[in-house]
């Protein structure tokens, strides 16, 4: 009983009798525990810590639904700290991953340049680009410009 939820095992011996009509004795001897320590587990009331873990699993939640998607555990965590929830980041972040909740990875914008892959042109112009007359030296530079249509480089 050490591996899952006390809880949670009481309630599945409860629904094993309700769904498949398992009498309590049976479902206790299969799982290996006593009739007794089911039924204190049946008729306890619920905790206060219980009750508030889950308003927290629902602000949680409606938090990242409400981000589309995206927000990870520690954003969720500012955005209820905001609120006014005292909680920690661990417990965001557990309670985040038995819902199943996973925000977005950011995808990092990758550049057209990469160091050392190429050798370098030789600088004609030791990075001095004054001229005395026109048509002297030209230089150039390639710029990146995002459009509806895709990518253009000028």
């Amino acid at each position: 009983m050490t591996e899952t939820d006390p809880a949670a095992v009481a309630e599945f011996i409860g629904n094993q009798r309700t769904d498949h009509r398992i009498p309590y004795r049976l479902a206790c001897g299969v799982l290996g525990v006593s009739e007794s320590w089911f039924y204190k587990w049946r008729d306890r009331p619920t905790t206060a810590r219980e009750v508030r873990r889950g308003q927290l699993s629902d602000a949680i939640r409606q938090i990242f639904e409400g981000s589309g998607g995206t927000y990870g555990s520690p954003k969720v965590w500012l955005v209820l700290v905001r609120e006014g929830w005292r909680v920690s980041v661990n417990t965001v972040a557990r309670l985040m991953a038995g819902l199943g909740l996973a925000g977005r990875k950011i995808r990092r914008r990758r550049g057209l340049t990469r160091r050392g892959r190429r050798p370098a042109f030789p600088d004609f112009v030791r990075r001095d680009f004054t001229a005395d007359t026109p048509d002297q030296v030209w230089c150039g530079d390639m710029t990146e410009i995002t459009t509806g249509e895709g990518k253009v480089y000028l």
